[in-house]
């Protein structure tokens, strides 16, 4: 674990890894959009703005972040090393929750919360070889490795497929166990086949062919929910 791990608070590093997971998808961080991600931790209680705002203060005096007006908040190269660190124990746990002790996909978020300030270097080197040195966790978020890096594959959301156009579903959302529980009944998740075969106009529901292990059907799914589906479309 990074020196900067164990001198920080939780809270200070939730900070900086809900700063780096907005960024990875391509949000703005603000006051209110920080505040909300910590209101639904463990630890963090009921926070105000000026209690965000006073927290963004605190890393960036330290360089960990960098605040600048109208466009948020930036992590700095020492902030982003911090951050894709704990990134990586809390995606590792996630996978080892799900393929060694039968977790599923809409438990593993908040078990790896609890887990993944206290995992030491060595249990991450461990789990890491257990695991096979996966580049990415079962939700299909990618995986920072020992360096910070991270291997990115092009995607597109589900909703984009044309009638007829098949593809593999790769990532989706672990913001909401609610939705997690629903699509994974469906089955829904990374790894599955699906072609479309036909959208409704006027944003009907789209009507899906779902290819699993355990047989085909179909499903409906709503443009909303198939834009936070990300997939890699098969050629056609």
């Amino acid at each position: 674990m990074c020196a900067d791990l164990r001198a920080l608070s939780e809270r200070e590093v939730d900070c900086l890894k809900y700063i780096y997971k907005l960024h990875e998808r391509g949000e703005r961080v603000t006051t209110s959009a920080m505040r909300e991600r910590l209101r639904l931790q463990r630890l963090s209680g009921q926070l105000s703005d000026a209690a965000v705002t006073q927290l963004f203060k605190a890393l960036a005096e330290r360089g960990y972040v960098d605040h600048r007006p109208y466009h948020g908040v930036v992590l700095t190269l020492m902030g982003e090393r911090v951050a894709a660190e704990l990134v990586r124990h809390h995606r590792l746990i996630e996978l080892w929750l799900v393929r060694e002790m039968g977790y599923s996909l809409d438990e593993v978020d908040a078990e790896a919360e609890r887990l993944e300030h206290a995992i030491s270097e060595r249990l991450e080197e461990r789990l890491d070889a257990l695991l096979g040195y996966p580049t990415v966790d079962p939700h299909g978020d990618p995986i920072p490795s020992k360096t910070g890096e991270v291997s990115i594959t092009a995607l597109r959301r589900l909703s984009a497929l044309s009638a007829g156009q098949c593809a593999v579903i790769r990532r989706v959302s672990d913001d909401d166990a609610a939705k997690l529980r629903y699509l994974a009944a469906r089955e829904l998740v990374p790894g599955a086949r699906v072609c479309v075969l036909e959208r409704e106009p006027f944003g009907g529901p789209i009507r899906l062919q779902i290819q699993t292990a355990s047989g085909a059907r179909e499903q409906a799914v709503g443009p909303e929910l198939a834009s936070e589906i990300q997939v890699t479309p098969e050629e056609l």
